[in-house]
């Protein structure tokens, strides 16, 4: 057995290669990533013991969007240190035009759970928690897959 030294890197395709550079260009520094390369297909940021990075999508896709529900990425979640840097993140997606689906909100995942969902101009849903302590791997945490009525509802696209 061995144990992972966290998420190295997520690499996300876009469609609407020029909508979602700016937006992550102006969300990942944010979020204290130090942005490494920006090319004309490729956009890269690395911190908090992981990297991000967007490329441009394969010539004839650009009129697909995301679906969670498709095999594949469901969504991306980002811990945050704090409640307030939840909150924080929201305000700088909003401030970038994203779309919020939900939160900054309780959730009932595990204890203290506070989070916000958002999309990116290609529908792609992310996330921002917080959870205090141990969270899960806490003793005998209550863990709970979702009660949330909205976990896999099909959402309009964000207004870009």
């Amino acid at each position: 057995m061995i144990e992972v030294n966290g998420l190295a890197h997520v690499v996300l395709t876009v469609s609407q290669w020029d909508k979602a550079h700016a937006f992550y260009a102006g969300l990942l520094p944010f979020l204290g990533m130090r942005k490494v390369y920006d090319g004309n297909n490729f956009l890269y940021h690395v911190g908090g013991r992981t990297a991000i990075g967007i490329q441009r999508c394969a010539e004839g896709m650009e009129t697909e969007r995301f679906n969670q529900n498709r095999i594949g990425l469901h969504h991306l979640c980002l811990r945050a240190r704090t409640r307030e840097d939840v909150d924080k993140a929201a305000e700088q997606v909003r401030a970038l035009g994203g779309r919020i689906d939900r939160g900054p909100v309780e959730g009932d995942w595990a204890p203290g759970y506070y989070y916000f969902v958002f999309e990116d101009p290609d529908g792609i849903r992310l996330e921002v928690n917080f959870i205090p302590g141990k969270g899960l791997l806490a003793t005998d945490p209550p863990m709970n897959p979702s009660r949330d009525p909205n976990w896999n509802q099909n959402v309009e696209p964000p207004k870009f």
